[in-house]
């Protein structure tokens, strides 16, 4: 019971963000009521109400501007969310206990930012005649739109969650254009600046993320897996031996006894289980020396996608099986190969399933040595953001202080390159981040290479490079409205995505090279700056123990119409 209320706590550390999204908007708000307000484009700003104050003279806007409105008013968004939480309490199938607690602590706690910033912050309302009565907290941030943003957007997470078939998508598109109506409409009211919608945007995107990364840990993100061709059977294989690499802090001793227990209800007594200690200098400790001198059964890796990297370091082209046990922060190879992201839960099917081959690509730069790696490797924004990303916050809340990270960096630059595709001519791109991986999903489900797989005998890239607000907005949109999808293999060649934002590629050897040093990571970990990285793929170079599946999967739709795998001769492929 105190290790299941543990481990409630530790999902719920991204709340505490809330004091920080409060804080930032009270900044913010200073910002536009102070320095700010007297330059452009806030001094500006106060065209639109009077503009859309001139145009007034058609009732159907009046009344449609009315009705758009009260979606977002307090009691509107609250009845909403308490029928929308008991309908998810009493479905008649399953009840959605965590989507319902979701959506109600997502409303609750923008209502608390919203009350806490307006006492911080004073901005009268715009001075045009107001078709509504003016409530008596400050024009900034506008409450309804964050109240709408909070629930209209989390009933769009939801549906992307829990929806599929051709309504989910037009659900979801239906969903969050209501929030950006509301902001339209109070504006058209006299009630509200262009900032104030801005600024009640923010506070409501904010709050769904907190509140997702907090309640929606994984939950029907990662895609089913298909059925693969096993080896062998479960059970010991060769030697009886088990060796089993375990990270002193991702893995402590009380959640190694449990490890232990579980090896040993499936046939590994005590005797035949070696365990060996990471550190920082030898993130795999002695298993090369170990493999030297016998061939185990298995070895189990207890730790994060760093000690994963390390492992699979040794173990490619041997033919062992991994056993992969997620004891980390992001833990992105046991999401992409869909384990149970409960450590004990993880080691207990996987021991009962049957071991695949997977590819491992293998990179060089320099200042880098040729190295494996099993998940990604990347050079610029997403490396900035794992460099900066303080231990301390990391383990108290998780992955959620990747964000914190990421917010420092969103202004850094766009660098040149050079990007040479299977040794064609290489083509001239700018971009603020470029990622090559074998796995595309990263946490929370979200799909940044949504054609990778990790056994499909190639890499794929991506270039990451949004030009403004716009671009990161059609960028973040892209990648949300794709997110609880199974995706085909991405085809051959390079595509645009976002207007431009994303440039994808694949190949089986890439060549990056960067007109000034970037910040470069491997499987998340950190890795020296440099210029240059040259990754190509090991086809099948890394067997895993994956839970056994019982069937072959149905078809997807996509690929009913041709649009899947093109390798007619290729097994249904784990993602």
């Amino acid at each position: 019971m105190k290790r299941r209320r543990g481990a409630a706590a530790r999902r719920a550390r991204p709340l505490l963000l809330l004091p920080v999204q409060a804080a930032a908007l009270i900044a913010v708000g200073r910002l536009v009521t102070g320095p700010a307000a007297h330059h452009w484009p806030l001094a500006a700003e106060d065209r639109a109400p009077r503009a859309l104050a001139e145009h007034r003279g058609a009732p159907v806007l009046t009344v449609a501007s009315q009705w758009l409105s009260t979606l977002g008013s307090t009691q509107v968004v609250v009845g909403l969310t308490i029928t929308a939480v008991l309908a998810l309490l009493r479905l008649p199938r399953v009840a959605l206990r965590r989507e319902a607690l979701f959506l109600g602590v997502a409303v609750a706690a923008q209502s608390a930012v919203f009350v806490t910033v307006t006492a911080f912050v004073e901005r009268p309302r715009p001075d045009v005649p107001r078709l509504d009565a003016a409530p008596p907290t400050s024009s900034f941030p506008s409450g309804h739109v964050g109240a709408s943003l909070a629930l209209y957007g989390g009933l769009a997470v939801i549906a992307a969650l829990r929806l599929r078939g051709p309504w989910r998508r037009a659900a979801m598109t239906a969903l969050l254009l209501i929030p950006a109506a509301v902001g339209l409409a109070r504006v058209f009211r006299g009630m509200h600046y262009p900032s104030d919608i801005a600024g009640g945007l923010l506070n409501g995107a904010a709050t769904l993320l907190i509140a997702a990364a907090a309640l929606l840990p994984g939950r029907g993100c990662a895609p089913a897996r298909p059925h693969l061709p096993a080896q062998t059977a479960a059970g010991p294989r060769g030697g009886r031996t088990v060796l089993i690499v375990r990270h002193p802090y991702g893995c402590p001793d009380e959640l190694a006894e449990r490890l232990r227990a579980v090896l040993a209800g499936h046939g590994h007594a005590h005797r035949e289980q070696r365990w060996i200690r990471t550190t920082a200098e030898r993130p795999a400790g002695a298993l090369a020396e170990e493999l030297a001198g016998r061939r185990p059964a298995l070895v189990v890796a207890c730790g994060g996608d760093g000690t994963q990297r390390a492992c699979a370091e040794v173990l490619a082209g041997t033919g062992i099986p991994l056993v992969v046990v997620p004891c980390g922060t992001g833990n992105l190879l046991a999401r992409n190969l869909d384990l149970p992201l409960d450590p004990v839960a993880a080691l207990d099917a996987c021991l009962a399933g049957e071991s695949h081959p997977i590819d491992v690509g293998r990179v060089r730069g320099d200042g880098l040595p040729p190295t494996r790696f099993t998940v990604m490797v990347g050079a610029g924004f997403d490396a900035a953001m794992v460099k900066d990303t303080s231990p301390r916050l990391k383990s108290r809340l998780g992955w959620a202080a990747y964000v914190l990270s990421a917010l420092r960096h969103l202004r850094d630059p766009s660098v040149r390159l050079t990007i040479r595709v299977d040794g064609v001519r290489p083509r001239r791109r700018r971009a603020r981040m470029v990622v090559i991986g074998n796995v595309g999903i990263l946490q929370g489900g979200l799909p940044l290479l949504p054609g990778a797989r990790p056994d499909s005998g190639r890499l794929d890239v991506v270039l990451f490079d949004p030009r403004g607000p716009a671009g990161w907005l059609a960028a973040a949109a892209h990648l949300v409205l794709r997110l609880p999808r199974r995706h085909p293999p991405a085809p051959a060649g390079a595509r645009t995505e976002a207007g431009g934002a994303l440039e994808y590629f694949t190949a089986t050897r890439v060549d990056i090279r960067c007109a000034s040093p970037q910040p470069r990571e491997l499987d998340g970990d950190p890795v020296a700056d440099g210029t240059r990285l040259t990754a190509w793929i090991e086809p099948g170079a890394l067997r895993v123990q994956l839970p056994r599946t019982a069937a072959v999967r149905e078809p997807d739709e996509e690929e009913r119409h041709g649009n899947g795998p093109t390798r007619t001769a290729a097994p249904r492929r784990a993602r």
